[in-house]
């Protein structure tokens, strides 16, 4: 609103009453008339301040802004309010003051030019809580969500400067790692500190970023540490106590530092480290200021408590991860194998290689839910669970249906929380004497299978749903006969999150990857984890296999008829099919075996029974199938009982023995180790001589 200059009754009251420094500023910036009262200038004489610009009686003040605000009235005619005006009055020379001007234009008389009144108050006080807010509020957004020490440091430094201080530093105690498990509340005095963070890079720093040594005793430093308490210092060349390392505190005086604040960084009554201020700037720190730095101290521990407590677990979990990982996959007929497993978040990423009767071999994968030290736990328990299951020798898909069962017994499962499943699972079983393989999975990416010629075969296996999703949904697999050399090749996720690719693009570029023939194994696995580059925001497992068929010549089999003369001709063709294996010091033991299995099939079986003997290095196995699906039971028979030693004596002449279900028949096998001294030996524990069992 424009005001008349012949007002003069109003602007006599207003320039007589008013606590507010008031100003009329002509076309050229120089004052017409001013309240004597007013901010600034109460003690000055009126030829100190009529006919004079802003800058001549009030140097301090920041002249050009204020310059710059008084043309704009005067060009537009429009009035300005609360505009911001940093700078020094004679009445304060020595503190910057923030003052709150407001301009209005004024029509002077006809043919005059416009003037300007300027209403001026000091916010100075207002302001500085509204930056300390601002301070604060900015703090917090530049530690977000870190979860390493050093992040959480330069977003400390990075928003405390220059808008709070000139310079900063983070200095971390080196066995501030574990905060509350022992770490005393007073640190000694020669407990060295690493710098995490400085800013800016100028003389004020006095050690390298990393650097870890003690501060010297009888310092600012060493005192906050000591009593764990904030404390703003006065910095000059007169101090005391920049005697205790003149070489390492010079810089502070050399860049013109004059106070500073040292606040402790404290979490559950230990000390991490120090956050420490410096100000070279006109104002120095006050007390209010150091209210900031607490609570920016304290933010910044909580951080810091959470990023170490996350480490922590992190390390836990990675360990307990890898305990529960197989510890050397085993040489095997079946396959060749080879993998890579990178623990980045310490997941629920697993891979186990299982060998199977029948020399067959099991490869699984498998991805649980969620990180931490719950997912390690619940990964150990389904990996011993699905090996517990893989060697009781059931067909792939009872596998997975117990093992859903299993997850949804666990606590949080989803059947009982309604949260997502617990875990993925692909499953491959490999027989090198048919060549036939076996594929299935719950939820899980499908295995890659490259041919040996670097074709990538396309097998369909049904997706089934994850495991301890609830709903007893069934799983199926996929069957396919795969040629010596082929690739199998099982993975996770993590392994196909790369940037910019979605899952199944990824899987093709793994696929050609794998294209590679003669590339051994273990440098396939690399190569691949080196191309995909996979998220380190997950773990990644990669298992490969490349299959071998079993020599046909070292595996016999015959059909017989489910009749009791048939024993001995099965002894007989053990003792020839030995004696061409030049075996001969086996054929005791392995006739005996062989003896009682086939007429437990011709007791308790339907026929006809199938006799199956697979030389494989170094040991023997034995099967024998009929059609009978149920299962054996071991008894140990009494004395006088004529019957019932069978499976007992099968069990002490084997190193392994099991039963394995087919869809419509059984098959009892057992291994026999070739080099095991006792071979052809009975135990000498064993209640009865086996050279008197007479033969059936």
């Amino acid at each position: 609103m424009n005001a008349s200059l012949d007002d003069t009754t109003v602007l006599n009251a207003l320039f007589a009453d008013s606590p507010q420094g008031l100003f009329v500023f002509d076309s050229d910036h120089t004052v017409m008339r001013y309240n004597p009262s007013g901010l600034g200038v109460r003690d000055l004489p009126a030829e100190d301040v009529i006919g004079h610009r802003v800058h001549d009686f009030a140097p301090g003040f920041d002249a050009d802004a204020t310059a710059a605000l008084i043309d704009e009235v005067l060009t537009t005619g429009e009035p300005l309010r609360r505009r911001l005006v940093r700078g020094r009055v004679p009445s304060a020379p020595y503190s910057n003051q923030t003052f709150q001007v407001s301009l209005f234009p004024l029509d002077g008389p006809a043919g005059e030019p416009r003037r300007v009144v300027g209403v001026v108050e000091d916010v100075t006080e207002y302001q500085a809580a509204a930056d300390r807010l601002a301070v604060l509020s900015g703090l917090h957004a530049a530690l977000g969500p870190a979860l390493e020490a050093r992040p959480i440091a330069d977003g400390l430094v990075g928003a405390l400067v220059p808008a709070f201080a000139d310079a900063a530093s983070v200095d971390l105690l080196d066995e501030a790692g574990d905060p509350g498990t022992g770490l005393a509340d007073v640190p000694p005095r020669d407990a060295p500190l690493r710098r995490a963070s400085f800013a800016p890079a100028d003389t004020t720093r006095s050690r390298k970023d990393g650097e870890s040594r003690p501060f010297p005793f009888a310092t600012p430093y060493a005192q906050a540490l000591g009593d764990a308490r904030a404390r703003l210092v006065p910095v000059s060349r007169d101090s005391s106590w920049l005697s205790a390392s003149p070489e390492g505190l010079a810089p502070l005086v050399e860049a013109g530092v004059h106070s500073m604040i040292v606040a402790p960084l404290v979490v559950r009554e230990t000390v991490l480290g120090l956050l420490t201020l410096y100000r070279h700037r006109s104002d120095p720190f006050e007390e209010a200021d150091l209210d900031v730095a607490r609570q920016a101290a304290s933010a910044a521990s909580a951080h810091l408590d959470n990023a170490y407590r996350y480490h922590r677990e992190s390390t836990i979990a990675t360990a307990l991860h890898r305990r529960l990982q197989p510890d050397a996959v085993p040489a095997l007929t079946a396959v060749e194998t080879a993998h890579v497993y990178l623990p980045e978040t310490a997941g629920g990423d697993w891979f186990d290689v299982i060998p199977l009767s029948g020399t067959r071999v099991a490869l699984i994968v498998g991805d649980v839910t969620g990180h931490g030290i719950e997912a390690a736990a619940t990964m150990g328990q389904l990996r011993i669970a699905v090996r517990t299951l893989a060697l009781q020798d059931l067909e792939p898909d009872e596998v997975l249906t117990h093992l859903d069962e299993v997850c949804a017994q666990l606590p949080g499962s989803a059947a009982s929380s309604g949260s997502t499943a617990v875990a993925t699972c692909a499953i491959t079983v490999y027989d090198p004497v048919s060549r036939r393989c076996t594929m299935i999975r719950a939820g899980h990416p499908a295995p890659l299978v490259i041919d040996p010629d670097g074709t990538r075969r396309t097998v369909d296996v049904p997706a089934g749903p994850p495991l301890g999703a609830g709903g007893g949904r069934a799983y199926f697999a996929a069957e396919t006969e795969l040629l010596p050399g082929s690739l199998i090749a099982h993975f996770t996720n993590g392994l196909l999150d790369v940037g910019g690719h979605d899952r199944a693009e990824a899987a093709c570029r793994l696929a050609d990857m794998l294209a590679s023939t003669t590339q051994p194994l273990a440098e396939l696995c690399d190569t691949a984890v080196y191309r995909m580059a996979p998220s380190h925001d997950d773990d990644a497992v990669l298992l490969l296999a490349r299959t071998r068929a079993f020599p046909p010549d070292q595996v016999a089999d015959w059909t017989l008829p489910a009749d009791a003369s048939v024993v001995a001709t099965a002894r007989r063709l053990v003792d020839r099919q030995l004696a061409a294996w030049k075996l001969e010091d086996a054929a005791h033991s392995a006739e005996l075996v062989v003896s009682e299995l086939v007429t437990n099939a011709i007791l308790y079986g339907t026929g006809p029974v199938r006799l199956r003997l697979i030389h494989d290095r170094g040991r023997l196995l034995s099967e024998v199938t009929d059609a009978n699906s149920a299962s054996p039971h071991l008894r140990h028979a009494r004395a006088s009982d004529e019957g019932g030693r069978g499976l007992y004596i099968v069990m002490r002449l084997s190193t392994r023995w099991g039963v394995r279900h087919g869809r419509r028949n059984k098959t009892i096998w057992c291994e026999q180790r070739l080099d095991a001294p006792s071979s052809g030996t009975t135990a000498p524990d064993m209640a009865f001589d086996l050279e008197a069992v007479p033969e059936l």
